[in-house]
């Protein structure tokens, strides 16, 4: 699962944000903004020049980070650059949110990302009722990191604010991320999908 989808992850959101930390430091906003757009700009030129499909997030991730900076350079404001993200998480939120109401949870689109899903195993009752469950879970997630990166936005210096932030953000993520690691295999596990480890095996191990 991290092999599948560590490296897009890595390189659709930790490595601009990196970029981002780094020249706040020792350069100034301007190149903030540049350097993280020429990242993404660059990630999917790449695979564009050679052809190969451009994944989900890293779409996300060079739109969204281009609304943030056209909108900032017009009004001028680093504030409105990073607090955009704050409205964004939070429709994010809503929208994990209305899959559930339409009856299309949002987590079972997703999960292709990051594990080889069948149309037999998607069909599933259990694994039906798990993208459920880890739908509203990301959810919560995305409305709680919205919520604690406005209140950091508005009581920290802008650079304490960007590694604070970072830090804050993967630590809730981490969280959901093993609830959802945990949650997902304890279900494949009841229903045949991968062998649970047996005793054996542990020892082993």
């Amino acid at each position: 699962m991290a092999r599948r989808g560590g490296p897009k992850v890595l390189e659709a959101t930790v490595i601009p944000a990196l970029l981002l930390y780094g020249c706040l430091q020792w350069a100034n906003v301007g190149v903030a903004y540049l350097a993280a757009v020429a990242w993404l700009y660059a990630c999917v030129g790449r695979r564009w020049i050679r052809r190969r499909p451009v994944p989900p997030l890293l779409v996300l991730g060079a739109v969204g980070i281009t609304v943030r900076t056209l909108v900032a350079v017009w009004t001028g404001s680093t504030f409105v650059y990073f607090v955009q993200p704050v409205a964004g998480t939070v429709a994010t939120g809503c929208v994990f949110g209305a899959s559930l109401i339409i009856g299309r949870p949002l987590i079972g689109r997703l999960a292709g990302e990051f594990w080889l899903i069948t149309p037999e195993v998607a069909q599933n009752p259990k694994v039906r009722s798990l993208f459920r469950g880890l739908t509203v879970l990301w959810a919560v997630v995305n409305i709680v990191t919205a919520a604690l990166t406005l209140v950091l936005l508005l009581t920290l210096p802008l650079t304490t604010f960007v590694a604070v932030k970072q830090a804050s953000g993967l630590a809730v993520t981490v969280l959901a991320i093993y609830v959802t690691i945990h949650w997902s295999h304890r279900v494949a596990c009841q229903e045949g999908i991968v062998r649970a480890p047996t005793r054996t095996t542990i020892a082993v191990a």
